[in-house]
């Protein structure tokens, strides 16, 4: 089925909004811009618009005019990241340090085309409940939004979100039921020793040596503690220490992430992380402080939404390009603790390109209307949608036009 006229205007309009937000980029809880941007918008396609729902978060709300029946979620994420970008688009970062490294900003627009879409055709049952969802890079948004009554003052039935993947090809949509994406939880570790200098080591206790150990200690968890057959990854990513290269210092400090496709798993690793934290102390005659910090649950993909999903995709992109039971991916996203409480379904979008978190990244325009497609092929599965433009299948003619970025 031939692109409609609809989604082409939608995907000339979805790129200039992107360039936009694109080059105003917000970190998380500080979307102040980014959501003014969209409310407006969505005032602009006659949505009923709320802000400031879990801070920085927005909801639209559009009715549909069939009558009676579910409500279903369409979400998408929207702050950027604290890093620098190195790439030179015409529309590259104003904000120094802060960039749209994750393609939130793409994500952002496809469900603002499929709000334009849905407003000027509401011809289903129910209702469809738009969330712009801050503070996904500190998973810490989308439960400050479901903290400020998110659920009781919009219910929905379902949920159903993207997120692009520059490891598939573009016009790629990969799903799974089950586990799809991994928890993630935040570590300190505190190693209290005693300062001495650096040519009299045994007239302290050092720190660094402790740490080094512990780093190497810690990755037994995976390799002795848990079933070969689960998935857990613990990363030490900082290991903070020392000021002069002639001192031994009083304290290091390791922090890091464990991630795990299991609620057990996820529980074990914490457990035997706490015991070898204390193991340690008592064998260096110091003290170990481990402070965690609980992130999200791993995503749960709910088995009928993903049958939906896989079915919208079939018609959106073809069967050859569906890619049903992907791999799970250990990195780990916010919607979680909305799949949490609703049944739903989260997705993979295929783009091509750089990596995600790439200084160089950027969303690959042209895959915006495959995401805006397969929102609305949703819609009309769930809601018994009768679009009077029902042409919005890119199957045949979008491929020549997605190419990586």
């Amino acid at each position: 089925m031939p692109i409609s006229s609809k989604v082409k205007t939608l995907a000339s309009e979805m790129r200039a909004w992107r360039h936009t937000i694109h080059s105003k980029p917000e970190v998380a809880f500080q979307e102040h811009g980014t959501a003014g941007f969209v409310a407006e918008l969505l005032h602009g396609f006659g949505v009923e618009v709320h802000t400031g729902i879990g801070q920085t978060g927005v909801v639209g709300i559009i009715n549909g005019r069939l009558g009676d029946g579910p409500s279903i979620a369409l979400r998408a994420d929207m702050d950027a990241l604290p890093m620098v970008e190195q790439g030179h688009p015409v529309y590259r970062s104003v904000h120094e340090g802060v960039f749209h490294g994750c393609g939130h900003d793409g994500h952002v627009c496809i469900l603002l085309g499929a709000a334009s879409y849905l407003a000027a055709n509401p011809m289903f049952r129910g209702k469809v409940v738009l969330i712009f969802q801050p503070a996904e890079e500190i998973v810490c948004g989308s439960q400050a939004m479901l903290d400020d009554g998110l659920l009781e003052r919009f219910p929905f039935d379902e949920l159903y979100s993207l997120h692009n993947d520059p490891m598939l090809a573009p016009q790629k949509i990969g799903v799974r039921a089950g586990a799809q994406q991994a928890s993630s939880d935040f570590f300190t570790i505190r190693i209290d020793g005693v300062g001495t200098h650096a040519g009299m080591p045994h007239l302290g206790v050092d720190p660094i040596a402790i740490g080094a150990l512990l780093v190497g200690a810690l990755q037994t968890i995976v390799s002795r503690s848990v079933n070969p057959l689960d998935s857990v990854v613990i990363s030490v990513a900082c290991f903070h220490a020392g000021e002069a290269p002639n001192v031994i210092p009083h304290q290091a400090v390791l922090e890091g992430t464990i991630r795990a496709l299991s609620s057990a798993s996820q529980a074990l690793a914490i457990q035997r992380m706490r015991e070898i934290c204390k193991g340690f102390e008592q064998a260096n005659g110091t003290q170990i402080t481990l402070e965690l910090t609980h992130g999200v649950p791993p995503i749960m993909n709910s088995d009928q939404p993903v049958q939906c999903v896989v079915s919208a995709a079939r018609e959106v992109v073809g069967k050859e390009n569906v890619i049903e039971g992907i791999t799970p991916l250990m990195a780990c996203d916010d919607v979680a603790n909305f799949l949490k409480v609703r049944p739903g379904c989260h997705f993979l979008l295929g783009q091509g390109g750089r990596m995600c978190h790439h200084p160089e990244y950027d969303f690959n325009d042209d895959v915006a209307p495959v995401g805006v497609a397969m929102f609305l092929e949703i819609v009309r599965s769930r809601l018994d949608a009768t679009f009077e433009d029902k042409d919005i299948s890119l199957a045949t003619t979008a491929a020549a036009r997605c190419q990586p970025c």
